[in-house]
């Protein structure tokens, strides 16, 4: 089997990651994430997952590198990560009552072949009216602040919501494994 690379320094995908139960190392991408005059979420999370990926592959020339972005969108306006209380506070009361969309980009590198297999899945949570006072509560709880749309799905957060939507709910947390899978497969790895 070639080895397998996560392009990525996120402790969230590489959690994510070894639920596979594949060997993998994982390696931080340099790349410029700047959002492209024009370019919509779905191409933005494509080309950046795609570019993670291929950032490593002169280092790692044999392996299967992963890359993986994700966008939150809320209307037409793509959230970034917070990075503190007041602009996470600010993301969770604009989505109080409504619908956050997520888009995950996949990309998988063969390095022995030059091909690369790339995706985005969607994924939407729809949010429970918030009162200032549980948003408050909850950013103090959990302080989220590293992660798109201020909150931890796979913690506290769920608490915000009402319901979600999508295909794969690992692609919420950063890494559709769901999706994974298939492009792995598709490489001649074999899973379980």
């Amino acid at each position: 089997m070639q080895p397998i690379l996560l392009a990525s320094s996120s402790p969230y995908r590489r959690e994510l990651l070894q639920r596979l139960r594949l060997p993998f190392q994982w390696d931080a991408p340099e790349i410029d994430e700047s959002h492209r005059p024009g370019e919509t979420p779905e191409a933005l999370v494509r080309r950046l997952a795609r570019e993670k990926a291929m950032a490593l592959a002169s280092r790692y020339p044999h392996y299967l590198i992963i890359g993986s972005d994700q966008v939150a969108v809320n209307g037409d306006r793509i959230l970034g990560k917070p990075h503190d209380f007041e602009r996470a506070h600010a993301q969770l009361k604009a989505a109080s009552g409504g619908s956050v969309s997520f888009l995950t980009g996949l990309a998988l590198f063969n390095g022995e072949r030059g091909d690369c297999q790339v995706d985005c899945v969607p994924f939407t949570v729809h949010f429970r009216a918030l009162s200032d006072d549980a948003i408050t509560r909850y950013l103090h709880a959990e302080t989220p602040y590293d992660c798109a749309g201020s909150f931890k799905a796979e913690g506290l957060g769920v608490s915000l919501f009402r319901a979600t939507e999508g295909p794969d709910a690992t692609s919420l947390i950063g890494l559709p494994l769901i999706r994974l899978v298939d492009m792995l497969i598709k490489e001649g790895v074999a899973i379980p």
